[in-house]
């Protein structure tokens, strides 16, 4: 029997003890997992510097082209609709986070979630960034961010600036933007671009990209962005794309569905009836709530 106010001790099997060891392991793994779900936002939501995220789609099918439509495509590369040389280019406005590029606070971001994107091939880079935030001292505050590009970013500008003007709008601020698109577009291939200052505010949402800032007649202009309500003002002239993110290295949307879908935009006098048929925005956003004075306007 063991002395007065000394603990006996207790005999725990081994096996119970294993047990309670993997439990434990388990537990810690799964905290580990949790704090990383909770704790790898994307930037625009940490940082404010875009708006909302948009609601899903599903994916443009991949355009098998006719025989007869290739040589078609290759004169409009040369500046050739229907036999006769066509001067106007099809403007294409293309949208930066999510759609082009997914950002991530280096700080939150765990070291896993980069290791598995770089070791699947997707190509990342960092930039610095100014915050609105504001350190003690009153100084801005400076953001470190991890920036993913969408598989096959940079044949894509390439391969569309030969047939199309490029315009950049993006409802991020231009001290984020900025640097971020100097890192993608290094030859300068988008004739414009245009941030958060160049949206407007409507009565149903904020950053909105009203495309009659950049013509009247938007017959041959295009907006491809992962938020349909950014093109809220004229729904027949949006593509809505697949959100992209770090995992999802093996993303094809831009060479295999975009790509032959903007060429084939390309040879239409008027890229909206066509759009139209394919996704019906006005009754999506009618469906959606948005009146009919919005989409009018």
């Amino acid at each position: 029997m063991a002395p007065i106010g000394q603990a006996a001790e207790v005999y725990v099997p081994r096996s119970l003890q294993l047990w309670r060891a993997f439990i434990n392991w388990m537990g810690f793994y799964f905290q580990i997992l949790l704090q990383i779900l909770r704790d790898t936002p994307c930037v625009p939501h940490l940082l404010s510097f875009v708006g909302p995220s948009s609601p899903s789609f599903r994916p443009l099918p991949v355009v098998e082209l006719p025989l007869n439509d290739l040589s078609s495509l290759a004169q409009v590369e040369n500046g050739v609709i229907n036999g006769h040389r066509h001067m106007e280019k099809l403007t294409v406005v293309l949208d930066l986070d999510e759609t082009l590029v997914c950002a991530y606070e280096t700080c939150s971001l765990p070291a896993i979630v980069r290791t598995q994107a770089t070791e699947a091939g997707l190509k990342w880079f960092e930039i610095e960034c100014v915050s609105s935030d504001k350190e003690t001292d009153g100084k801005p505050k400076v953001n470190h961010v991890t920036v993913f590009e969408r598989p096959g970013l940079r044949e894509f500008l390439k391969r569309v600036y030969e047939f199309a003007d490029l315009v950049l709008f993006t409802a991020g601020v231009e001290d984020y933007a900025r640097p971020l698109v100097d890192r993608i577009d290094v030859e300068n291939l988008f004739q414009l671009r245009l941030y958060r200052p160049s949206t407007v505010s409507t009565e149903c949402r904020e950053h909105v990209k009203d495309l009659s800032c950049l013509s009247k007649d938007l017959c041959r202009t295009v907006i491809v962005d992962n938020n349909p309500f950014s093109f809220l003002l004229q729904p027949l002239n949006g593509i809505p794309c697949v959100p992209f993110s770090a995992g999802q290295p093996y993303d094809d949307q831009l060479l295999e569905v975009l790509l032959p879908h903007l060429k084939q935009l390309s040879l239409q006098k008027d890229v909206r009836p066509v759009l139209y048929e394919r996704f019906h925005m006005p009754e999506w956003f009618q469906m959606h709530g948005f009146p009919v004075s919005v989409l009018t306007a």
